[in-house]
């Protein structure tokens, strides 16, 4: 695994370009606010502020989720999802802020109560609109609290959350009526126009343009299913010219089988292997219908993959030695990174309940020999007289690791707890390398 020495690590360089980003339009709007002039009242000013600005978080929302190589290999889709969240969260508090003013400003203005300046509102087809798309996003925002998100099946959560297109294009012919913002000035239209058409655009080009190009190039199919236990398997994956896949060691795709389930059905799994430029593998532990199924999928058959994903990848390396953790199936992309280690320096500290459950285990057991690094093979059950990622006993491992980037994928509960373990014990930022990724 070559050390990538950079002025910029890759990281800082994407949100810098995504701060930028953000902070120039902010700048714009202002200006166009101000430019634009005020409302009826104080009020529908203040109400039409807020306005503006949903219509750019709207925009920015759009970009974390556009699955541009770019942004995600550098930031990671697990940080752009986690982003997209709280912008989300912060877009529904804003459109609200913005409907509540509306009417109250309106109530003011002709001296009604708010309840029937509501209706009267509701009759006017730009205001209507605008309640329609904000009522969706109200909607979205509810069902995405984590206490109600974790009891909806996702493809139940993923179908209502797809109304958020439908919110965008209310929002979008809302705003092509409202003369005070979208057509106050040309420098406006210009503007907003730009906008909308450079979000839609990444959007359309990361989520369907490329996925579409790339299934239609490479032709991928199911060259070998191959069990590893009990309830862990591979599934292999060939097509045409993979050595011109962007593919990297570390990384995951979205994965379609139609033979084994509907189209529509995805699941984001490992590369178990780093690509070698005729095969893709991914591996899968049976903890669901889905990944339970996949032994079943028959040869031959095509394969729809989408990717590949992740920044936890060697491009962010900063250190010659490595400290890979991983946690159950999460030796998957630990494992593909093994294969792109040089002779050197590398731990491995792979958990699980027992060694039964060591996925891939030959395998890294091979590749840490031929490295000449070090395996830890931790088992038994988290207590207090086990408790191998508590700060001493990571220390008692590999007493260096400050002097080491360190990659960790494992189970949520594993993660946070080593994190929070090199926090303590003082291990650079900059080196520590996680993604929890999720179509959720």
């Amino acid at each position: 695994m070559r050390v990538r020495r950079r002025t910029v690590p890759p990281v800082v360089a994407a949100r810098w370009a995504l701060w930028t980003f953000v902070i120039v339009n902010v700048v714009i709007v202002e200006f166009l606010f101000l430019d634009a002039g005020t409302g009826k009242n104080d009020v529908l000013t203040v109400a039409k502020f807020f306005g503006v600005h949903a219509a750019v978080l709207m925009l920015f929302q759009l970009l974390l989720v556009a699955r541009l190589p770019w942004l995600d290999r550098r930031i990671g889709m697990d940080r752009l999802t986690v982003w997209h969240r709280w912008v989300g969260f912060t877009l529904v508090w804003t459109l609200l802020t913005h409907a509540v003013l509306v009417v109250l400003g309106y109530a003011r203005l002709d001296d009604a109560p708010m309840t029937k300046t509501f209706l009267a509102l509701a009759g006017v087809p730009a205001s209507l609109l605008g309640m329609a798309a904000a009522a969706i996003v109200v909607v979205i925002g509810a069902v995405s609290a984590r206490y109600v998100r974790q009891r909806l099946r996702y493809e139940t959560w993923h179908g209502l959350h797809l109304l958020l297109y439908v919110a965008l294009g209310l929002a979008f012919v809302h705003q092509l009526q409202e003369t005070t913002t979208f057509n106050s000035s040309t420098a406006a239209k210009t503007y907003w126009f730009a906008l909308w058409l450079f979000a839609f655009g990444a959007l359309v080009t990361g989520r369907i343009v490329l996925p579409v190009w790339r299934n239609a190039y490479h032709r991928f199919h199911v060259s070998a299913v191959v069990p590893e236990s009990d309830d862990v398997v591979s599934v292999h994956v060939t097509g045409r010219h993979l050595d011109r896949l962007p593919a990297r060691a570390g990384q995951f795709c979205i994965w379609r089988f139609p033979g084994h389930r509907h189209w529509w059905a995805a699941n984001p799994f490992s590369l178990s292997a780093a690509p070698d430029g005729r095969t893709l593998r991914l591996t899968a532990k049976a903890v669901g219908s889905a990944s339970a199924g996949l032994r079943h999928v028959p040869v031959g058959s095509r394969a729809y993959v989408e990717g590949p994903y992740g920044a936890f990848t060697s491009l962010h390396r900063t250190r010659p030695g490595a400290l890979l953790i991983a946690g159950g199936v999460g030796i998957t992309p630990v494992r593909a990174l093994l294969e792109e280690e040089a002779a050197g320096d590398v731990v491995v500290l792979y958990r699980v309940r027992s060694e039964h459950e060591a996925v891939l285990a030959d395998e890294v057991r091979a590749l840490v020999a031929d490295r000449g690094g070090r395996l830890h093979l931790l088992t038994g059950r988290t207590g207090e007289g086990n408790r191998p990622f508590a700060p001493d006993s990571l220390r008692a491992l590999v007493p260096d690791m400050a002097e080491r980037d360190v990659y960790v994928c494992g189970p949520p509960a594993m993660t946070s707890a080593v994190l929070d373990a090199l926090r303590r014990l003082r291990v650079p930022r900059r080196q520590v390398h996680a993604e929890r990724f999720g179509l959720a």
